[in-house]
């Protein structure tokens, strides 16, 4: 077992309200807290606050409080802040919805969480509205943030300047929010973290996340998914930063909203990074400003950071967390610029961590020197979700007995404590018994010229059980043929890793958050 080289902190006993809105200063209220990305305008937290207490007021006295379940379905916009906060302030818990889903998937969330209440935007009414009808939530009941027919507006609210309530509840036991996701396999799951996980995780992170009240920090990646959650909305708002937000991921739209706003801390995943070091739109833009980009959400290779931060000209670092740790466990702090940057870094405070050997489940010990052989990731902490909502079998298959939650993810451990993701447990390829990690082989597919993104999964194989296949896409006016590919990844792996068959395709299917979705190029497979 082991833990941060950093000393533990203090995680204050407060609810995510009075943890980031009591006790600023003047200065910090006159602060800019959001400016939209597409329009520039600007809210102070002296603003923000006010907003927040008038959704929460409003919310109280139409009986929303301790035991509602109140679903947000919102791009990144500054009022995401003001209801989201809102919400958590009338003592409410949120189930936060994915902006891709359809009505059928949003019905499906309604109906596990019970939420009883819904916010969202005009653009996105109609399959909110069809989930809702569904669920028997009615018209009153579904605000509708930018004003439609028939539903009550965030400005309706506002309006009312209704006081917000007094509550009082167990920060550790309440719940703050439920999002889903879906472990480390099956469906996706209410994952129900506490006031208490969200405030540890982000005083946690700030230890090793630099964000300063002076930092912009561009806000792209979606608010609703945890990464965007804790390590942006609330570290930024934590730290007094102001958070620049973008509705909708468009490379040109980045480019432009960074540089017009001068922004110096951008978070990011992996594929943004390939857009970076490899599109030539990014030398007709001016991202001098910038001094941070950090990579979270999936892995991202070292060769890939170091040509970002060389085009760039700023740092890059990454970081590891999941949604059932609140997400934040691994990050590479700014002031070690000797660390591997295809490491995750060092553990947060506050947090024990270990390495199981996959099949015996035997701990693997963290070597005198060099790196330990791969195993399990598991860990300890604060952070820790309070388990899966009505799901107690999928709750004692994720977290053991001694309270180590099972990440399902491959890693090492050096002398040091840095970590390495090597891949997920049941995304390896195991070819003629050899282990092969889909990710190694997408790193090295990255590292072409030629090759603008890539996938890697493993495919039925009479001979070897299991062979590597490449999904491929080509960067504009190159071309490669099968041969080539396998023939440049052959030059650089052992034998039993080569790819053994190539798909030129538009696109390699992603989450929201960035993260290849395997599971989709598996099930194309078998049609």
């Amino acid at each position: 077992m082991f833990k941060s080289p950093y000393p533990d902190v203090e995680i204050p006993n407060k609810s995510i309200y009075d943890y980031l809105f009591t006790g600023l200063t003047d200065s910090e209220l006159d602060g800019i807290a959001f400016i939209d990305g597409m329009s520039g305008a600007e809210t102070s937290y002296r603003s923000l606050i006010a907003q927040i207490n008038g959704v929460a007021g409003a919310l109280a006295s139409r009986g929303v409080g301790l035991d509602s379940i109140v679903a947000l379905l919102c791009p990144n916009v500054p009022a995401f802040g003001s209801v989201f906060h809102g919400i958590l302030r009338a003592g409410a818990t949120i189930t936060t919805v994915n902006s891709l889903y359809t009505a059928e998937e949003i019905e499906k969330q309604l109906r596990d969480s019970r939420a009883s209440w819904f916010f969202t935007i005009s653009p996105l009414l109609a399959g909110v509205k069809a989930a809702c009808q569904a669920v028997g939530i009615p018209d009153d009941h579904l605000i509708v943030m930018d004003g439609a027919e028939g539903h009550p507006s965030l400005k309706d609210l506002l309006s009312e300047g209704a006081t917000p309530p007094e509550v009082s509840f167990d920060p550790a036991t309440h719940l703050a929010v439920l999002p889903y996701s879906s472990g480390t396999t099956g469906i996706p799951k209410g994952v129900m973290l506490s006031h208490r996980n969200l405030v540890a995780n982000v005083e946690q992170s700030r230890q090793m996340l630099s964000l300063k009240p002076s930092d912009r920090v561009l806000a792209f990646l979606p608010f609703f998914h945890i990464y965007g959650l804790t390590v942006l909305l609330n570290l930024a708002i934590k730290e007094r930063a102001a958070l620049v937000t973008m509705p909708k991921f468009d490379f040109v739209e980045f480019l432009r909203i960074m540089q017009d706003h001068k922004c110096t801390f951008v978070f990011i995943a992996p594929p943004v990074a390939v857009g970076l070091a490899k599109h030539p739109l990014v030398e007709q833009y001016d991202l001098s400003t910038v001094r941070m980009v950090f990579s979270g959400a999936a892995p991202l290779d070292g060769s890939l950071a170091s040509a970002v931060a060389a085009r760039i000209g700023c740092q890059v670092k990454q970081g590891y967390g999941m949604t059932e740790l609140s997400p934040v466990s691994q990050v590479i702090p700014e002031d070690r610029d000797d660390i591997d940057l295809s490491s995750v870094g060092f553990t947060i405070p506050n947090m024990e961590c270990k390495i199981l050997d996959p099949a015996t489940g035997e701990e693997i010990p963290v070597p005198a020197s060099g790196v330990s052989e791969p195993g399990e990731l598991v860990c300890k902490g604060p952070n820790v979700m309070l388990g899966y909502l009505g799901n107690e079998k999928a709750t004692k298959e994720m977290i053991d007995e001694d309270g180590f939650l099972h990440t399902g993810d491959i890693a090492t451990v050096n002398h040091e404590g840095v970590i390495s993701i090597v891949d997920r447990l049941k995304e390896l390829i195991k070819y003629k018994g050899y282990q092969i990690a889909p990710a190694e082989l997408e790193a090295l597919l990255l590292t072409n010229p030629a090759i603008a993104d890539a996938a890697v999964i493993g495919v039925p194989d009479e001979e070897g059980g299991e062979i590597p296949k490449a999904f491929v896409v080509l960067q504009a006016g190159k071309e490669l043929t099968e041969d080539e590919v396998m023939g440049f990844v052959s030059e650089h792996v052992a034998p039993f890793k080569k790819v053994r068959r190539v798909a030129f395709v538009e696109a390699i299917p992603k989450s929201s958050s960035g993260k290849i979705l395997r599971k989709d190029l598996r099930a194309a497979e078998k049609v």
